[in-house]
């Protein structure tokens, strides 16, 4: 096996890392949602609804995740009454997903604990460490 150079070896630790943080944002999100009947996934996707109406397919591609996920996760809000479906207009076979006011009363509740929750981890960081870290981070699924 060929050996790798030290960049190399740099990305992979940062692609582990990314994987590891991802977990622990996971979690961190399923106990901020969980007073509001949601799960981190199911944020991540009433949360993008926030903007309007958008199909499960639209939603999977914003988010950069295989649709089959993302669907069962629409399903789960469907039955828990925080979406609704509407006629899509472009393609029969692919309704709107829209919030109900239950989603909104949730999202109401997430907005103040996320932004509390953010400010306390971002204290830990400097600006500069978080704004290098974002432009790493689009550059590598830019080229990714």
């Amino acid at each position: 096996m060929p050996s790798r150079t030290p960049r190399a070896e740099s990305l992979t630790q940062l692609v582990n890392e990314v994987f590891v943080a991802n977990g622990a944002l996971l979690a961190a999100g399923d106990a901020l949602t969980a007073e509001a009947g949601l799960t981190a996934a199911q944020w991540q996707v009433v949360g993008f609804l926030e903007d309007g109406p958008a199909t499960a397919a639209e939603l999977a591609r914003r988010r950069g995740l295989r649709r089959q996920s993302v669907q069962e996760t629409v399903n789960r809000l469907l039955r828990d009454g925080m979406l609704s479906r509407a006629d899509n207009p472009a393609d029969a076979r692919a309704p709107l997903l829209r919030l109900t006011a239950k989603a909104r009363a949730a999202l109401r509740i997430l907005g103040s604990r996320q932004a509390e929750w953010a400010d306390g981890v971002a204290s830990g960081l400097s600006e500069k460490d978080i704004e290098t870290t974002l432009r790493t981070l689009r550059a590598l699924r830019d080229l990714v």
